[in-house]
């Protein structure tokens, strides 16, 4: 049965160590106690591992192998099995891409619809839904939980706000958005937008001049394209630029930023609580000149200085 799993920075799930191409059994299985856990919907993954720990380390996501699983049912779609196959690494945006495809396959018939032509609209207010536009002009939308919503022509936009929900977008000047917690929006082309409000959200874009945005907690905002942004206002998050003339922004309490070779970068320092809030002592602005700040190195401001800070 292929499922999906989150995994520590460093391959761990609660303490167990785990290597990808290898298989592991145990003799027992039961669900929440022992066994080897996943999720059959990948999104879900997001509700036991944010994209980034509380310490803003990015978390490794994987699709994997489950065979001899138990008929235990949960509150989502979180199964155990006695042995597991730990398969290939998955990005978020190819975690979003595998929730559409996911979503797409447990749909209604009634449920499902999709636009081929341009100027095209897709909307579905049901749970388990998918809207899906492949022409120029288009727009897909979700206000239901567990929903996709898939654009890869030009100037669309995609839009979920239920929870568990997906949306993306592969065409140039694209918008993909996300309210609902555990979600992902990502953008391949260029112009695109991709935001998230919702906790343990993921933003993504790999496109020029694009920006990815978070503002609930424990949520990544990434960009590998030129002239981008990237911003998290929640705390113990993590904005990473790998672009030319890019900026990423950690506004949160105790959040991590790094930039290519060229980028700006900008973090906040919040002190201990009063009774009332965490106090904003310090907030500054440097760029990656590979001097004072190197490239592709993650920092956090402490006492007011930038400080290394592991992966």
């Amino acid at each position: 049965m292929k499922a999906y799993k989150g995994f520590d920075k460093d391959m761990k799930c609660r303490g167990f160590q785990f290597e990808e191409g290898k298989t592991y059994e145990e003799p027992n299985a039961k669900l929440c106690e022992n066994g080897f856990h996943a999720c059959l919907a990948p999104l879900d993954v997001f509700r036991y591992y944010a994209p980034c720990d509380d310490y803003g380390n990015m978390q490794n996501f994987h699709e994997v192998e489950l065979d001899d699983v138990l008929d235990e049912k949960s509150n989502d779609s979180k199964v155990v099995a006695k042995k597991i196959k730990i398969g290939a690494s998955l990005t978020l945006f190819g975690l979003a891409k595998a929730h559409i495809e996911y979503v797409k396959e447990h749909i209604e018939p009634a449920k499902e619809e999709k636009n081929t032509g341009d100027c095209s609209a897709a909307s579905n207010t049901g749970y388990c839904s998918a809207a899906s536009n492949t022409g120029d002009c288009s727009a897909a939308s979700n206000t239901g939980d567990c929903s996709a919503a898939s654009n890869t022509g030009y100037c669309s936009a995609a839009s979920n706000t239920g929870n568990y929900s997906a949306a993306t977008n592969t065409g140039n000047r694209s918008a993909a958005s996300n309210t609902g917690n555990y979600s992902a929006a990502t953008n391949t082309g260029d112009c695109s937008a991709a935001t998230n409000t919702g906790d343990c959200s993921a933003a993504s874009n790999t496109g020029d001049c694009s920006a990815a945005t978070n503002t609930g907690y424990c949520s990544a905002a990434s960009n590998t394209g030129d002239c981008s942004a990237a911003t998290n206002t929640g705390n113990r998050s993590a904005a990473s630029n790998t672009g030319k003339n890019g900026i990423a922004v950690a506004w949160g309490r105790d959040s991590k930023v790094k930039g290519a070779l060229g980028c700006y970068i900008v973090l906040a320092e919040y002190g201990a609580w009063n009774g009332a809030e965490y106090p904003l002592l310090n907030a500054k602005m440097h760029k990656v000149d590979g001097k004072t700040i190197k490239p592709d190195t993650w920092y956090k401001l402490k006492n007011g200085k930038f400080v290394e800070v592991e992966e």
